[in-house]
């Protein structure tokens, strides 16, 4: 026990990724009880409040603990957050999805939900400044922002107002989905050119350039006009550029040419969905269709897709596995694909209804599958390199 807890808390990606996986599978079926009447248990919160911060902020914060204390050792060389620190901070994140799902005071519950992500942008600050390595910085920036947008999502809890239709939780989708971008721009290029060179490919993927960087200032714009404003034609104007913008810089990546390897092939689909999110929430913005159709492209698509295959591809790498999609693999990121699919056009009142338990369905299974997959390897040591 204490070896295989000792392996568990040896680095970030262990236990965040485990347990956003198995709290995105949980939270969803917890919705879907209630939503259909199925479950007398009831959230301290509205019930639509709890899903969207449930899995905005709860799974969304999970995944970036486990992504910066993964990324920031090979950023700095310097030790990664392990053994205790990292033991009672995954327990910190647990006693908030505890506190949002129960009747503990307001305070209390702000204060462990959103001091979470401020221990994260505390210790991952100090590592990145130790190095000097202040080309991370933003990143870092947005994490710290994105507890402000929590805390605003709290406030409007406390407000007894909407809080998952208010400006924290808008503010809280437009910083994943600029993370996303400002991420995603930078590792999709380089790990398809990296496939295509070890197939004799020639002619590699443009790299994060100029361009990318003005495509993400005019996004930043577009969101933030969003955040203030959703419902105006500006703002619908706006939204429409960047995602035209974002369909353009995905297709000089070539995702085409990977149709043979799933997991790199997942990247080009799952960032598919930002581009498409811009344009749904743009027609949202003209009152033509319901704003849920873009935020979850957003959300299901984006989030739910990158976050899964970059979980995936730690999981295989630093288990001393070959980055290379099993048939198991293949499968539960194609499910949530199809999840954020269904559910896109559940909102756009096709077969709604039939249409929203499926994409539940297949977002709970996805998930399920990948801690099937990996769950047991998450307490098992790195095998020593032959």
């Amino acid at each position: 026990m204490a070896q295989a807890l000792a392996a568990f808390f040896s680095s970030g990606f262990r236990p965040m990724f485990l347990s956003a996986a198995l709290w995105a599978a949980l939270s969803m079926s917890l919705w879907i009880l209630y939503w259909t009447g199925s479950t007398s248990w009831e959230p301290s919160w509205p019930a639509l409040d709890w899903h969207v911060h449930g899995l905005l902020f709860g799974y969304g914060s999970a995944v970036l603990c486990g992504f910066l204390f993964t990324a920031i050792p090979n950023w700095t060389k310097r030790p990664p957050v392990a053994g205790l620190p990292l033991a009672a901070l995954w327990l910190l994140w647990v006693t908030g999805r505890v506190a949002t799902a129960s009747y503990l005071p307001w305070a209390l519950t702000l204060g462990l939900d959103v001091g979470f992500l401020l221990l994260v942008c505390l210790l991952a600050a100090r590592d990145i400044l130790a190095a000097g390595n202040r080309r991370n910085l933003p990143v870092i920036a947005m994490v710290a922002l994105f507890a402000v947008a929590n805390t605003l999502f709290h406030l409007d809890i406390r407000a007894e107002s909407l809080a998952s239709s208010g400006n924290g939780a808008r503010m809280g989708i437009a910083l994943l989905i600029l993370l996303i971008s400002l991420i995603g721009g930078r590792i999709i290029p380089i790990f398809t050119t990296n496939w295509l060179k070890q197939h004799n490919a020639t002619k590699p993927p443009v790299q994060f350039n100029r361009q990318d960087g003005v495509i993400l200032a005019a996004s930043a714009l577009a969101l933030l006009l969003w955040i203030l404003t959703p419902d105006r034609q500006t703002t619908g104007f706006a939204l429409g550029f960047a995602g035209l913008a974002h369909f353009w810089r995905l297709s000089r990546w070539q995702g085409h040419r990977t149709g043979s390897e799933p997991i790199i092939l997942a990247l080009h689909v799952a960032y598919l969905f930002v581009p498409l999110g811009y344009l749904l929430t743009a027609a949202s913005a003209f009152g033509t269709i319901s704003p849920m159709a873009g935020q979850h492209a957003w959300t299901a698509g984006a989030l739910g897709g990158m976050t899964l295959i970059v979980m995936t591809r730690a999981s295989l790498g630093h288990s001393g596995r070959p980055l290379k999609a099993s048939h198991l693999d293949t499968t539960f990121l194609s499910l949530i694909g199809l999840a954020a699919g269904t559910r896109i056009l559940s909102a756009l009142d096709v077969l709604s209804e039939p249409l929203l338990h499926l994409s539940a369905t297949l977002w709970i299974v996805g998930f399920t599958l990948f801690v099937l997959r990996f769950g047991k390897g998450m307490f098992q040591p790195r095998p020593a390199a032959a």
